[in-house]
């Protein structure tokens, strides 16, 4: 009561000396930290009366202690008018507003708004302290803080003491006006440089500057990380490469794969490959392929082979119209490149180098085969020639071709020959009455065919040929053209036919085969039809007959003279008893000598009928006056026969005369040759297959 009596008589006096209560310090807002002590001040001036201090309206009380409320006190000294409130250790319920009151003066001082910082915990970084991530893969990192800080923490990454970018922020509410944790995600797609890497999550605030951290590991699995090189780079073709493969890889390498252009090398393993190099490794690289358990990782080398040249693209056929540009293209592949040379084949002059060959306005004498080259490599190897063909379209060139002279009335035979680019549209044969492109046309016909061979460059050729059946007069006088027409015109030519006469030791010979040939043809058939009947056998009962008036007598007889009595001349004998002529067993009459052996002479055999004379002797013709005197004699029987005889005359210089009359004779003469029986002149054959098989007694002579 003594306080407050005091303060009452404190201020009437001041009041009397004119002064009033004023505050001289009020509470400010401030903020602390949660545990620690915060005050507020509060100073009164001409004011000795009752100061009390208010939390969000409550008063606290009027003593110095502020019983009731255990961590809250004033301080300072009363009779300055020093009345500060002190909160020792600050909760989170004494974040309020506070106001300093002087109650007996009706003084308020301005409200006074406490803060309490909640510093954050120490964050959380999920799957830490060491996270497995994969390489090439995008990943999150998600830092959390729990608790209830305040203000509400920011979370950082660091790497290394760089903040890193492209982290989002979440926060989760739990109840108004307080925060549950926070959450910060990082996202990051690593690669195997990050194997091992720290990464920091830091929970920053105002209650916290320097903010709480927490570390993570970077635990990278990684597909393989492949270097593949090649031992030599540059190399000979045919020369030996070896290609190393190496690789780092978490987890370890499982497997290796070689592949050459794409296609794999079979039987490749390992990180080594060994190849004899050619010139397809210089665009065909070879690759490595090595695989672990995350996946697999390549990489491709190509060899710089040096190789002699290869043709790639042959230079293709050029068909050119007369007076147009022509052009050629050929590729070579080789290492280094080569030297391409275009040139004419037959010509070794150089038309031009490198891969086209142009000729300007072609003509007709531009047309043939153009060849493209190229020269060996360094190493010798390679190189060649390829071809290709120019064709100058132009008119048909058409040309006669050597034709035989015909025969008047005979067949003949006319040709040309055709080369034309574009092909023709018909060949054309005319004269001065007609034309025939195809099939026939009265005595003509005309035939087209392609050649065997065509010129180079004039493009296809033909032949056309026009027969002739029964050439005239006419046409070995006249002219015949032959032409041609494609689309840049016409060409023709002019074939003449040529005449064939019979020499005249050409038809002398030929007269002369023709006689000779009939003439041999008749002896022949005259000498195979005597051969014929001289086979005939004769029977065992023979007519002997003596001729009278033989001159030629011998010295030297046979036992046949015995058997007709003396040698003198007794006139004609003839035996009686007859016998038919018996044939052999071929058909043929047997032919006999017919001096039974005195002159061993060939007889030739002849079947007569011979009748009797008047007064019963032996009937004989009239001789024939043929030859010379001294001849043997002839005598002709056609007249009594009644029948041509194969020869009219018959020269009997002996032989066997068959008869079925008792008498029959003829007159022997000793001969100074012997052979076929001698025909007169102009005489027909005699036709001895005519006369029937006689069944007659043999008439025998003797001389």
């Amino acid at each position: 009561m003594l306080v407050p009596t005091l303060l009452v008589l404190f201020f009437c006096l001041r009041g009397r000396a004119g002064l009033s209560p004023h505050f001289l310090q009020q509470p400010e807002d401030l903020v602390v930290l949660l545990g620690d002590e915060a005050r507020l001040p509060c100073a009164l001036g001409a004011y000795w009366g009752l100061v009390q201090w208010t939390k969000d309206g409550l008063a606290l009380g009027g003593e110095r202690d502020l019983p009731g409320w255990s961590r809250y006190w004033i301080s300072g000294n009363a009779v300055s008018g020093q009345h500060d409130l002190h909160i020792r250790p600050v909760e989170l319920e004494d974040q309020a507003s506070y106001e300093c009151q002087a109650t007996q003066a009706g003084l308020r001082s301005r409200p006074a708004q406490l803060h309490v910082l909640v510093p954050p915990e120490a964050p959380q970084v999920l799957g830490g302290p060491s996270v497995s991530l994969v390489a090439g893969i995008p990943a999150n990192l998600t830092c959390r803080s729990r608790g209830d800080a305040r203000p509400t923490p920011e979370l950082l990454w660091f790497r290394d003491g760089v903040r890193l970018d492209g982290a989002t922020f979440h926060q989760t509410l739990l109840k108004e006006g307080t925060t549950g944790s926070v959450e910060s995600i990082l996202s990051l797609t690593p690669s195997s440089h990050d194997d091992g890497a720290t990464l920091v999550c830091r929970a920053r605030s105002q209650a916290m500057p320097a903010g709480k951290d927490t570390a993570v590991t970077l635990s990278l699995q990684y597909p393989p990380v492949v270097t593949l090189s090649a031992e030599p780079q540059t190399v000979q073709e045919g020369e030996k490469v070896t290609f190393r493969c190496q690789a780092t890889a978490q987890p370890p390498v499982t497997g290796y794969r070689w592949a050459k252009g794409g296609s794999p090398v079979l039987g490749a393993r390992g990180p080594m490959l060994v190849v004899v190099a050619d010139a397809s490794f210089l665009t065909a690289p070879v690759s490595c392929e090595v695989s672990n358990a995350v996946g697999s990782a390549n990489r491709s080398t190509a060899l710089d082979v040096q190789f002699g040249p290869i043709l790639q693209a042959k230079p293709k056929p050029v068909s050119v119209d007369l007076g147009n540009d022509a052009f050629f293209n050929c590729v070579w592949r080789g290492n280094p490149l080569p030297r391409v040379t275009w040139t004419r084949r037959g010509d070794a002059q150089v038309l031009a180098s490198g891969p086209t060959l142009r000729l300007p306005a072609v003509g007709p004498e531009d047309a043939g085969d153009y060849v493209c080259k190229a020269e060996p490599g360094l190493s010798g190897l390679g190189g060649g020639a390829a071809e290709a063909r120019l064709t100058v379209n132009a008119p048909p060139v058409v040309t006669a071709l050597h034709s035989a002279p015909a025969f008047l009335r005979g067949p003949a035979r006319l040709q040309c020959l055709v080369f034309a680019s574009p092909a023709p549209e018909a060949v054309v044969w005319s004269w001065d009455d007609g034309f025939l492109a195809a099939g026939s046309r009265g005595r003509f016909l005309v035939e087209t065919f392609p050649a065997p061979e065509g010129r180079g460059g004039q493009g296809p050729g033909l032949i056309s040929v026009l027969h002739i059946s029964g050439t005239q007069e006419s046409d070995f006088s006249r002219g015949f053209n032959c032409s041609a027409r494609n689309r840049l015109g016409e060409g023709g030519t002019r074939v003449s036919l040529g005449r064939r006469d019979l020499l005249p030791m050409v038809r002398i010979v030929a007269g002369v085969a023709a006689v000779a040939m009939t003439l041999l043809m008749i002896i022949t058939g005259v000498v195979l039809c005597c051969w014929r009947h001289s086979k005939a056998s004769f029977s065992n009962q023979k007519n002997l007959v003596r001729i009278p008036g033989s001159s030629d007598a011998s010295s030297s007889r046979g036992h046949e003279e015995e058997e007709t009595g003396n040698g003198e001349d007794q006139g004609p004998i003839v035996h009686t008893d007859h016998s038919d002529l018996v044939l052999d067993e071929e058909g043929a009459l047997e032919a006999k000598d017919p001096t039974n052996g005195y002159y061993k002479v060939r007889g030739v055999s002849v079947s007569l009928s011979l009748g009797e004379a008047p007064g019963g002797g032996l009937f004989l013709p009239p001789s024939s006056p043929l030859g010379p005197p001294g001849t043997p004699t002839f005598y002709d029987f056609n007249p009594h026969l009644g029948m041509v005889p194969a020869c009219r005359l018959y020269r009997a210089r002996a032989g066997y005369l068959t008869t079925p009359h008792p008498r029959a004779f003829t007159s022997y003469i000793k001969p100074t040759s012997f052979g076929p029986p001698d025909l007169a002149p102009s005489t027909p054959p005699f036709p001895y297959a005519a006369f029937p098989t006689p069944s007659h007694p043999r008439l025998q002579t003797h001389v």
